[in-house]
């Protein structure tokens, strides 16, 4: 029997994938739309993740203090501790 590894089942894995999109997408009045990481992370043509995944990713990303969520949920803000991530 096959097992599919699935990359992105490693919350940090999948936070840092999150954060180079956010950081590929020029905000608006600071904020991103969560779509604008969301569609590609789970794209078949993408990152091709999972909802669960995404999910994961995001509140890794959070609780680190990477990515700020808004409370409607549709917008995220790369952080500044997220920024400095990306840098190493």
């Amino acid at each position: 029997m096959h097992v599919e590894t699935r990359h992105f089942a490693d919350p940090q894995v999948a936070a840092r994938k999150l954060l180079e999109l956010a950081a590929g997408v020029e905000p608006v009045n600071g904020r991103i739309h969560i779509e604008k990481i969301n569609a590609p992370f789970l794209s078949r043509n993408g990152c091709k993740a999972t909802g669960p995944e995404f999910g994961t990713g995001i509140q890794h990303a959070v609780e680190r203090g990477w990515l700020e969520l808004h409370e409607s949920g549709t917008f995220v803000k790369l952080l500044p501790q997220g920024e400095d991530l990306l840098k190493r």
